[in-house]
C-alpha cells in the first residue's frame, strides 16, 4: 500500500462526539465488563499499532504485563501525532484519547486500512481505565501525557525527555479501573497469546513479543514470515494433511486484498476461518462466500477436463469439494461494512467478484503445477460425493413421518407429555440402569430420558454416512427433530434443553467430550443458541446427626468437612455413577428444576474449540489420555 506520510498529521484526526456514556454502559463498547471485555481493551491499543503495520509503517509491537495487572503496548510506527488539533484547541494525543470516534480511521487519510473498534478504541480504554500513560516519540524527543480517574488528563501533553531522531513510536501503559471490571482485572496470559499469535499470522513479517513479568521469563515472541500459510501449517498439525503443499494466494485489486492459504486432511470436517481487517468473521461474508464459490467451479473444472468426473457421476458440491479443508482467509478493505446478528459477516458486494478472481486464478494454477496433489484432492472430493449419496439414504431413515406419530420416535425414549418445546427437556443420559432412575425420578410433563448404551461414535473420524448409521446417533437426531445437515430446522426443535448427564468419571468425562463434539460439528446452531447444558451430578453424599449433604466438588467436600465437630460419626458415599443413585436421590440432586446446577455448554471461539477438539479427537492418542485425566473431575467446565 502506498504511504500517506505527509497527510498524517492533526488534521487527519476527526472528532466525532464526547466521551461521558462509555462509562455508564460499557457494555455498548466492549461488550461485556467480564474476563472478555478486560482482554477486548488491550486488542483496542494493539490494534491501533497494527494499523501502522497494515499502513507500511511498524514492524515490531510489544505487550507487557505488569505486576499489578497493567498493561504495556510499544510499537515502532509512526507516534501518534502531537500537533494543536483544529478542532478541539487540545493536542492531538489529547484529542485521540478523551473525545469518541476520534481517530486516524474516520476518512482524514490516515489510513486505507485499519482494524479495532473503527477509532473508538483508544478513549474507551482511557475512559474504563483507573489511569493510561501515552509516550510518543518523534522528532527526537518524548512526549508524555497521563490520565486518571477515567480518562481526565492531569496535564497538558509535555515534553519530557529527548531520543533518537531515528527513533518513532506510541508507548501506551493503562490499568483497568476495578470499579468497572469487578468481576476480575488479572489478565489470562494464554488469552493473550493465543490472539497475539493469530495477529502475526494475519500480519506476515510483523513481530510480536509478550512478556509477562508476574512470572519470571514468561514471554513469547511470533514473527511469521509465511504469514497464513504457517497458520494452516500449525492447524493441520494434528489432521494427517494429504497434500504437502499449502496453497497460497495472495491478490489485490480496487486497494482490496485478498489472502487465502489452505491444505487438505484427511478428516470429513471443513474448517474454515475468515478475517476483515484482522477481526475474525465467523458469519463469513462476502469474502467468504467468493472464495467457496470458487474453490468449488475450479475443482470441477480440473476434474471435468482431466477425465476425473464420469458421465455417471454428478458434479462435486460446494460440501464435497470442502470435506477435510483447513483454510483461512484474510480480506483487508479500506470501508468495510458488516451486517449479520453480531456485526461480525461481511456485506460489502463487490468483494464477492474480487475474492472469487483472485483466489480462482491462484489456485487454477496450482493445480495445473501440481497434478500429483490435484488428483488427491479431486479424489477426496469424489469420495465425499459418493458418501452424500449414501448418507441421503441414511438420513432418509431418520426422517420422522409427522411429528404427532409417536410410533417415529426412538423405541428407548421416554417423551414427556408436553408438547411445548420452550418448557420440555431431554437428558441424554449413559447407561442404562442411571436412565432407569432417571425414567423414574423425573417430571414426565416437561422431562424427556434417552439412555445412550455405551461410547458413542467419535463424529471426528467418521463420514456422515457412517455417523447416520450409528443406532445412538440416530435416535437423538430422531428425538431431536430438526434434521440434520441440509434439512436442518431449528423451528423443529422438540425440547429447549437438550441435557449431558454422564457420570463424573473418566469414562463419563469421555462420553461427554463425543457428545460435545457431535453437538459442535453437526448441530452448531443448538450450541450457538444455548440450547446445550450439562447436568452436575454429585461426587459426594456426606451423612451426619441425621442430616444428609450433596457435595459436588472435593473443594466443596473438604470446606464442609471442616465445619463438623470433631469425634462425631460420619458417612461419606463417594458416587461413581448416576447408577449408585436411586430416583428419589437423582431428581433431588440433579433434575429437580428448583435446585439442580446445569451448565450452559458456550461456544464462545469456534478455533479454539476445534484445536481442543482436534487434540481430544485427532490420531494422537496420548494427549487425549492426558487430557481427560487431568481434567475429568472439571470437565463439567469445559467452555467449547
Amino acid at each position: 500500500m502506498e504511504n500517506n506520510e505527509q497527510k498524517y498529521d492533526s488534521s487527519s484526526i476527526q472528532v466525532l462526539e464526547g466521551l461521558e456514556a462509555v462509562r455508564k454502559r460499557p457494555g455498548m463498547y466492549i461488550g461485556t465488563t467480564s474476563e472478555r471485555g478486560l482482554h477486548h481493551l488491550v486488542w483496542e491499543i494493539v490494534d491501533n499499532s497494527i494499523d501502522e503495520a497494515l499502513a507500511g509503517y511498524a514492524d515490531d509491537i510489544e505487550v507487557i504485563v505488569g505486576k499489578d495487572n497493567t498493561i504495556t503496548v510499544k510499537d515502532d510506527g509512526r507516534g501518534v501525532p502531537v500537533g494543536i488539533h483544529p478542532k478541539t484547541g487540545k493536542s492531538t494525543v489529547e484529542t485521540i484519547y478523551t473525545v469518541l470516534h476520534a481517530g486516524g480511521k474516520f476518512g482524514g487519510g490516515g489510513y486505507k486500512v485499519s482494524g479495532g473498534l473503527h477509532g473508538v478504541g483508544a478513549s474507551v480504554v482511557n475512559a474504563l481505565s483507573e489511569w493510561l500513560e501515552v509516550r510518543v516519540y518523534k522528532e527526537g524527543q518524548v512526549y508524555y501525557q497521563r490520565f486518571e480517574h477515567g480518562g481526565h488528563p492531569v496535564e497538558d501533553l509535555k515534553v519530557i525527555d529527548k531520543c533518537s531522531k531515528d527513533r518513532t513510536g506510541t508507548t501506551v501503559s493503562f490499568k483497568p479501573d476495578p470499579e468497572i471490571f469487578t468481576e476480575t482485572t488479572v489478565f489470562n496470559y494464554e488469552t493473550l497469546k493465543n490472539r497475539l499469535r493469530e495477529l502475526a499470522f494475519l500480519n506476515k513479517g510483523l513481530r510480536i513479543n509478550l512478556y509477562d513479568e508476574r512470572e519470571d521469563g514468561l514471554k513469547d515472541s511470533f514473527l511469521y514470515e509465511g504469514g497464513l500459510v504457517e497458520y494452516v501449517q500449525l492447524l493441520n498439525k494434528n489432521k494427517n494433511p494429504i497434500h504437502e503443499t499449502i496453497v497460497d494466494v495472495e491478490g489485490n485489486e480496487s486497494d482490496i486484498s485478498i489472502e487465502v492459504a489452505l491444505q487438505y486432511n484427511e478428516g470429513f470436517t471443513s474448517n474454515i476461518y475468515s478475517f476483515v481487517n484482522n477481526i475474525t468473521t465467523p458469519e463469513g461474508g462476502t469474502h467468504e462466500d467468493g472464495v467457496r464459490r470458487a474453490l468449488t467451479r475450479i475443482l470441477n473444472k480440473y476434474a471435468s477436463s482431466n477425465g476425473l468426473l464420469k458421465d455417471k457421476d454428478e458434479a462435486l458440491s460446494g460440501e464435497d469439494v470442502r470435506e477435510g479443508i483447513t483454510m483461512i482467509i484474510s480480506c483487508k478493505h479500506p470501508n468495510p461494512q458488516f451486517e449479520g446478528q453480531t456485526k461480525t459477516k461481511l456485506g460489502n458486494a463487490e468483494v464477492r467478484s474480487i475474492a472469487d478472481k483472485i483466489f480462482a486464478e491462484t489456485f487454477e494454477r496450482f493445480l495445473l503445477e501440481n497434478p500429483e496433489e490435484a488428483k488427491v484432492i479431486v479424489d477426496k472430493a469424489m469420495t465425499a460425493t459418493r458418501a452424500r449419496v449414501a448418507a441421503k439414504r441414511a438420513r432418509e431413515l431418520t426422517r420422522r413421518k409427522s411429528a404427532l406419530e409417536v410410533s417415529s420416535l426412538p423405541g428407548k425414549l421416554a417423551d414427556c407429555s408436553s408438547k411445548d418445546a420452550s418448557i420440555s427437556e431431554i437428558y441424554i443420559v449413559e447407561g442404562d440402569s442411571a436412565g432407569g432412575s432417571a425414567k423414574s425420578g423425573r417430571d414426565p410433563k416437561t422431562q424427556a430420558i434417552l439412555p445412550l448404551r455405551g461410547k458413542i461414535l467419535n463424529v471426528e473420524k467418521a463420514r456422515m454416512d457412517r455417523i447416520l448409521g450409528n443406532a445412538e446417533i440416530r435416535s437423538m437426531i430422531t428425538a431431536f427433530g430438526t434434521g440434520i445437515g441440509e434439512e436442518f430446522d431449528i423451528s423443529k426443535l422438540r425440547y429447549h434443553k437438550i441435557v449431558i448427564m454422564t457420570d463424573a468419571d473418566v469414562d463419563g468425562a469421555h462420553i461427554r467430550i463425543l457428545l460435545m463434539t457431535f453437538f459442535y460439528r453437526y448441530f452448531r446452531p443448538l450450541v450457538e443458541g444455548g440450547y446445550i447444558y450439562a447436568a452436575q451430578p454429585p461426587l459426594y453424599r456426606v451423612d451426619y446427626n441425621k442430616t444428609s449433604k450433596y457435595l459436588y466438588s472435593d473443594e466443596e467436600k473438604d470446606e464442609y468437612m471442616s465445619t463438623i465437630p470433631e469425634g462425631v460419626k460420619v458417612t461419606i458415599q463417594r458416587y461413581k455413577g448416576l447408577g449408585e443413585m436411586d430416583a428419589e436421590q437423582l431428581w433431588e440432586t440433579t433434575m429437580n428444576i428448583e435446585n439442580r446446577t446445569l451448565l450452559k455448554i458456550s461456544l464462545d471461539d469456534a478455533m479454539a474449540a476445534d484445536q481442543v477438539l482436534t487434540e481430544l479427537m485427532g490420531e494422537e492418542v496420548e494427549p487425549r489420555r492426558e487430557f481427560i485425566e487431568k481434567n475429568a473431575k472439571f470437565v463439567e467446565n469445559l467452555d467449547v
